[in-house]
């Protein structure tokens, strides 16, 4: 039996309090188009939400890989130009769709039952886009088991535009403080990690009034304490099952 940290139950864990037992997962995918359901989906990054002890949030492990063009699927040449990728170079370590998706989802998983969430929320700029792709990927895979929730989302735009008055995630990064590396721009990994540091840091200029709202919630009685299960995850959720 291999050893794993040690799970949260839903009532005490801070982070699953924050999001309503939803995980933040933030995603970032680099492709070959713009359309999820005829385009190849070239590297896949999920970054992982943590908390601190004072309520801060931060950001967790990468999880990163380039991945094989589906069979049949269309790669734009312009979309190319934008990310630098050679999907055919020998040399690139890259692995097909399903394999890169449980990889990721066995993570994913694992943080969702360690923060006794019950599922994983997508955080991504622009991010009906990057869940477009992984939902298309996830149906080519025929993965029964998706930890994410099919159609709800943060979205950094969104985020960074109400709180920065940018919307471009290299200037909302820079407004917000944070550090832009242009020449590792449009890797998914690195585009992730800003992203998460980006998401990270909004919602933690939030974290006054979000203790203000937990208070007024508690005294009009919207929190519940149920009693989690023994393993502090219920047997039908999308996280219950190791495999994908």
């Amino acid at each position: 039996m291999s050893e794993s940290a040690p799970t949260i139950p839903a009532a005490e864990s801070p982070l699953a309090r924050r999001f309503r037992g939803f995980l933040p997962v933030v995603v970032d995918v680099e492709t070959g188009g713009l359309n999820c359901a005829t385009d190849a989906l070239l590297e896949i990054a999920a970054v992982i939400v943590e908390i601190a002890p004072d309520g801060t949030l931060q950001r967790g492990a990468t999880h990163s890989y380039h991945v094989k063009p589906f069979e049949g699927s269309k790669i734009v040449p312009a979309s190319l130009a934008v990310t630098g990728i050679d999907p055919f170079h020998p040399l690139r370590p890259a692995i097909d769709e399903k394999d890169a998706l449980g990889r990721i989802f066995k993570e994913v998983r694992e943080a969702v039952r360690r923060h006794g969430c019950k599922r994983a929320i997508l955080v991504g700029h622009n991010a009906s886009f990057d869940l477009g792709f992984l939902n298309a990927a996830v149906a080519r895979a025929d993965i029964k088991r998706n930890p994410f929730h099919p159609f709800s989302s943060f979205d950094t735009v969104t985020l960074a535009g109400a709180a920065l008055g940018q919307t471009v995630l290299a200037k909302a990064t820079l407004a917000s403080g944070l550090q832009w590396d242009s020449s590792a721009a449009h890797a998914a990994a690195y585009d992730a990690e800003r992203t998460a540091d980006l998401f990270c840091k909004v919602c933690n200029f939030c974290l006054p009034s979000y203790l203000e709202a937990e208070k007024r919630v508690r005294e009009l009685g919207w929190i519940e304490e149920p009693a989690a299960p023994s393993n502090g995850v219920d047997p039908t959720s999308p996280v219950a099952a190791e495999s994908p």
